[in-house]
């Protein structure tokens, strides 16, 4: 079964598509395979897997994480979701800008953001249920967050009314990130990304 690319954000935040057998019984699909993600230059490495379960209208993020970089492979396995990523490196020429998808369990895109970028979602649906596969083992001691609603960022949430959690609502802003020493581990250059684009995405340019 085919895992293809559906489009690529940021120059680095890839959305993938696994394909998928139904019948009257149900659904078979494929979401994770090595080959195929070394063929079109994904991650392989992953270290830990994640789960949650939301209510509508919650707002989780925008989080990242420096030591070890914490990349994440989300999908939806329940409802619907606003799957978010903001670039959140240094330097880097689209430093700031978000992208933003809406996901559900029944279109099966799966959003691949690496470390270097804050992650965040809305949940659009009861019951809304993510997984998320990460490079990195997390580490309390060297994660962050990003406010969910940083004008200098101006997310499109999809909803108004919406719940976030105390932590969230007192994250640091955008600005306050890239001031700070710790924001030296995310230092975007262009000839250590030239370096990887033997490992990028099929249509990254």
């Amino acid at each position: 079964m085919q895992i293809k690319i559906e489009s690529t954000a940021l120059r680095d935040v890839v959305v993938i598509v696994p394909e998928i057998f139904q019948d009257d019984r149900g659904f078979f699909s494929e979401t994770f395979r090595t080959d195929q993600f070394e063929a079109l230059g994904l991650p392989t490495q992953f270290v830990q897997d994640n789960h949650s379960r939301s209510a509508k209208g919650v707002v989780r993020g925008l989080h990242f994480q420096w030591d070890p970089p914490m990349g994440k492979l989300m999908r939806v396995t329940a409802g619907n979701a606003f799957l978010v990523a903001v670039d959140i490196r240094k330097g880097s020429p689209t430093v700031g800008q978000w992208f933003g998808v809406e996901a559900s369990a029944e279109n099966r895109r799966t959003v691949w953001a690496p470390a270097g970028f804050a992650r965040g979602f809305c949940a659009l649906s009861d019951a809304t249920e993510i997984q998320y596969k990460c490079t990195g083992i997390y580490n309390g001691k060297a994660e962050s967050a990003i406010r969910w609603n940083d004008e200098a960022i101006g997310i499109e949430w999809p909803l108004k009314d919406v719940i976030v959690s105390e932590k969230d609502r007192n994250a640091r802003s955008l600005a306050d990130w890239l001031s700070s020493a710790q924001s030296e581990n995310f230092s975007y250059s262009e000839s250590a990304r030239s370096e990887s684009q033997d490992r990028a995405p099929v249509g990254v340019a």
